[in-house]
């Protein structure tokens, strides 16, 4: 077999031994239509973006409007109605005092700038030496330098550039007393540099879709707040409905000063992102002084086309009953998924809102179990040692059943193998 061109650097892949991909040509609904005419029901929605499924009409038409009036223009010394519509409507879906939106292009950068905001705050206000972070073993914040460093240090994906990050502190989800307590301790210990908390609120998404109870997140927000801690919410994946609710924080009460949001914020058109600051955060950077002003400015910052859209997308969360499909799609999973709890090979299987995770009891040959997928006519691409669905929220209960039944037959096949013994 002819090796793909290497002209094309493709994400997370070793080029020298990766198969060349599938070509995608259309998409429709939840659906993937390939060069050679196979459709495949789509099962994480495109990295979790497409949660109205593909091509909706509302959201293309909106697009097609601004392109026609002005697809781009500089946000420096400039503005434009759908940026200026969207962050007042965010605002207003937000819990609390997140009424302060600042746009860039994509989740990482969209946490890079929730660092930069805090450390920014601490200097503004004439306090030096903040500039570490808390986070939590298990995490994954993006792929920019600043959104690696808060990442798991040893066993995510970016362990192998430990030595060029800044070093945080981390430490494990508080789900016992005794975690509780060590968070409380660190927390002092570090106190005078840490600049804030950063913690994915009740799933952590790329770093194993590990989830825990609101009362997790309550007693991290807490113990933020006894310390004096900015508390950072990466709701890049939980936003949106994906839990059940439309932000995660809801679930457990909270507010937190800094809220980053990306993937579904434009139904999966386009990309764009948002960091959203509370009121006492924002006045942090309000002075007579130039020098107090957010560093930051990303070239298509608040882009029309991706503004346009992402308005859209709230429109149908408005129109739709998109939380209580969230709801449905949990059900249907829970209760398609359960048969493979306790299997030999099958160490969990869980289920929040509209995401399902089968945990294997060791890393399968993921070549395989993908391509096993496909041959069932199913996008689904398991990461380490988990095989996960997060399909649209407007997926069709047919296309979810074929899903939830791909799912089954390829682990209970695997397992059957052999092949996934600790």
């Amino acid at each position: 077999m002819a090796r793909p061109s290497t002209a094309l650097w493709r994400p997370y892949t070793q080029m020298q031994t990766a198969a060349a991909p599938l070509e995608a040509v259309r998409t429709h609904g939840s659906r993937i239509v390939l060069a050679d005419g196979r459709e495949l029901v789509d099962g994480i929605a495109s990295w979790w973006t497409a949660v109205h499924g593909y091509n909706h009409p509302h959201i293309r038409a909106a697009v097609a409007d601004q392109l026609a009036a002005m697809p781009h223009v500089m946000f420096g010394g400039l503005s434009h109605a759908p940026a200026e519509r969207l962050a007042a409507r965010l605002a207003a879906l937000l819990p609390g005092d997140l009424d302060h939106v600042f746009f860039t292009d994509s989740g990482s950068v969209a946490v890079e700038v929730a660092l930069k905001m805090a450390v920014q705050m601490w200097t503004n206000r004439g306090v030096a030496g903040r500039t570490r972070f808390l986070a939590f073993r298990g995490g994954y914040h993006g792929d920019t330098m600043g959104a690696m460093s808060v990442c798991d240090p040893v066993d995510g994906m970016h362990r192998a550039f430990g030595d060029a990050v800044p070093a945080q502190v981390f430490c494990d989800l508080p789900r016992s007393e005794a975690e509780v307590e060590a968070l409380d301790r660190t927390l002092a210990a570090n106190r005078e540099t840490l600049a804030g908390v950063i913690v994915e609120p009740l799933v952590q998404g790329a770093g194993g879709m590990r989830m825990h109870a609101p009362e997790v997140l309550a007693t991290i927000a807490r113990l933020a707040r006894r310390h004096g801690l900015p508390l950072i919410c990466d709701e890049i994946f939980t936003g949106f409905g994906r839990t059940g609710t439309l932000f995660a924080c809801e679930q457990a009460g909270v507010v937190p000063d800094i809220l980053c949001l990306s993937k579904a914020l434009t139904g999966g058109t386009m990309a764009l992102a948002a960091t959203v600051a509370r009121t006492e955060v924002f006045e942090a950077f309000l002075s007579d002084d130039p020098a107090h002003a957010l560093m930051h400015g990303p070239t298509f910052m608040a882009n029309p086309l991706a503004c346009a859209a992402a308005n859209a997308s709230l429109d149908l969360f408005e129109t739709q009953p998109r939380l209580e499909q969230a709801g449905a799609i949990a059900l249907r999973l829970a209760e398609g998924l359960a048969p493979l709890s306790g299997l030999p090979g099958v160490v969990d299987v869980r289920v929040l809102g509209a995401i399902g995770v089968v945990q294997l009891a060791a890393p399968p040959d993921l070549a395989d179990l993908k391509a096993r997928f496909v041959a069932q006519g199913v996008w689904v691409r398991p990461f380490g040692d988990i095989v996960y669905l997060t399909p649209s929220l407007a997926i069709p209960m047919a296309d979810l059943d074929r899903l939830v039944a791909a799912v089954t037959r390829v682990v209970r096949d695997v397992v059957g193998e052999g092949g996934l013994q600790p």
